[in-house]
Order: C-alpha cells, then structure tokens, then sequence
C-alpha cells in the first residue's frame, strides 16, 4: 500500500479537479434551474469553506481515512479482519457498510439539534451547483471524520476500499448537487442505483417533509430501504424554493456568516420546547 499512501492525495485532487471542471461546464451547457445569488461571491465562500475544512482536519485530526485503515489492518482490528475474503468481495461489503453508515450519519445531523446547527450551513445555500457539494462547515467536517474513523475501525476494510469510497464519494456529491438538466429517462435509470441532481435537490427543499428525505449521497437504496425516498418535490423543480425558510437573503452566501452561524442563536425564534429554539430544531420539528 505504499504506492497508494504515496499518491493519494495527488489522485484524489485530480478528480475532484476532473468531476468539479466536468460539471461546471455542464452547469453552464445545460443548467436545470435559474440561479438566485450571483456565483461570485458563492463561489468564493463555498471554495473557501472547502479550504478552511482542509486546513482544520490537517490540524485537528492525527490520522485520516485512508490511514485509519492501514493503521487497523495492522493491528487486525474489526469485522472483516475476522474473515478471510478475496479483496473484491471486502471492497464491496465494505463500500457498502460505508455508504450505508454515512447515510446514518445525514440522518442524524438533520435530527440531533446539536449537530443540525453545524449541518444548516450546508442547507443554507439558496442555489446547488458543484460547488454545494463541498460546502460543509467545519466543525461538521471534524465530527463527520471523526465518525469515518470509528466507521472504519469497526468495519476493518482494505486500505483501498477506504480510498474508492472516499474518491467516489467525492464525486458523488459534486454530481448530485450539480446545476445539471439530464433527460428525465437518463435520470429515471441512473436513480434506481445512484443518487441524481433531481433527486438530491428535493433534499434541498425548504418544505419539511422533503428537508426530511433522499439521505442517501451515492446509493439510493437505502432512501428506498428505509422509506425517506421522494421522487419530486411537490412545487416542481423550477418553483420549488431551496435553502432555509429564515434564511432566504443574501446572508449565506457570505463567507463570515457560513462561519460563525451556527453559534448564533436566533433571536426572532423565542418559542422553545425541549430546550432548543425553534430555529434550532427546524428540520425535525418545524411545519414550512
């Protein structure tokens, strides 16, 4: 695995440079919505948060995925160090306990309040493209990699499953929160497998019961599994209204504001149940 450990970083910037560049020419060749805010300044706080996550797991966390993995397989920690299976068969278990467990992970930062605080800065943007797929804050960035780790330390999956999983999950997310128009039966096809623009941006909706569904980031199986599958929002994609109902300005798009909201309680929210603000529980417990 030293030739992986060597090169990781260079093949994984290659494609997300490769899928970023690919879908941003298809935003502007076929783009499915008209946008809302002015790309510049989403752009700049969008790749700027992408940057400060980069920069805050480099400090913060002492080992990342891939090398959590090496690290466990040297010390035959979990399930599949147990058994004994040709590599392509522990690739596939493992690149799908992995997809399902971060499927749990969305679910979890839509329905614990903590975690939603984090998890709205990602919501918050009022226009998809490529560039949302990347838009996470960073202390959602450290927690989610953190929960990766503990992942993979259970799971105990080849250090090169680890890396395919997180370089198609990276795509992935490009792709699916792209500004793209794909035929409707290309997309009808692609989405009996895997996660499409249209499907994940009903995710994006302003409307609780579609903020509440299509989890899934690269399998959508388990939307179907578990039964959180919408087909279509219910105004349309052309009308249908995305980002947060208290946030519909020009505030997310500034990168200070991404930053610091959530630790800015709401003040117009004084409703309270539970402890929580009612702006803090929105996603589970808020009628649009």
């Amino acid at each position: 695995m030293s030739s992986l450990d060597q090169y990781e970083a260079m093949i994984r910037l290659s494609a997300f440079a490769g899928i970023f560049l690919i879908m941003a020419i298809l935003e502007i060749a076929i783009p499915r919505r008209k946008r809302v805010l002015a790309k510049g300044i989403r752009w700049f706080t969008n790749i700027s948060l992408v940057i400060v996550d980069t920069l805050a797991l480099r400090l913060i966390m002492p080992i990342l995925a891939v090398g959590m993995a090496d690290y466990a397989a040297g010390r035959g920690w979990g399930m599949l160090a147990l058994v004994d299976l040709p590599l392509w068969i522990e690739i596939i278990i493992a690149f799908l306990l992995l997809d399902m467990l971060i499927y749990a992970q969305h679910i979890a930062f839509h329905k614990i309040p903590f975690l939603w605080r984090f998890h709205k800065v990602h919501h918050a943007d009022r226009d998809l493209d490529v560039t949302s797929g990347a838009r996470f804050h960073p202390v959602e960035a450290v927690i989610s990699m953190a929960y990766k780790l503990l992942c993979i330390t259970l799971i105990g999956p080849a250090a090169f499953a680890v890396f395919l999983f997180e370089v198609v999950l990276n795509a992935a997310s490009m792709f699916n929160h792209a500004n793209v128009r794909l035929p409707l039966g290309l997309d009808r096809a692609v989405r009996l497998f895997i996660v499409t623009p249209d499907m994940h941006r009903v995710h994006h909706s302003v409307i609780e019961r579609e903020t509440n569904s299509n989890y899934s980031f690269f399998l959508t199986l388990w939307d179907r599994m578990f039964g959180t599958y919408i087909a279509q929002p219910e105004k349309g994609h052309d009308d249908m209204i995305i980002g947060l109902s208290e946030y519909q300005d020009d505030k997310p798009a500034n990168l200070i504001w991404s930053l610091i909201i959530p630790f800015v309680r709401n003040r117009h929210a004084q409703i309270k149940t539970g402890g929580h603000s009612e702006e803090e529980r929105r996603p589970v417990f808020k009628s649009d």
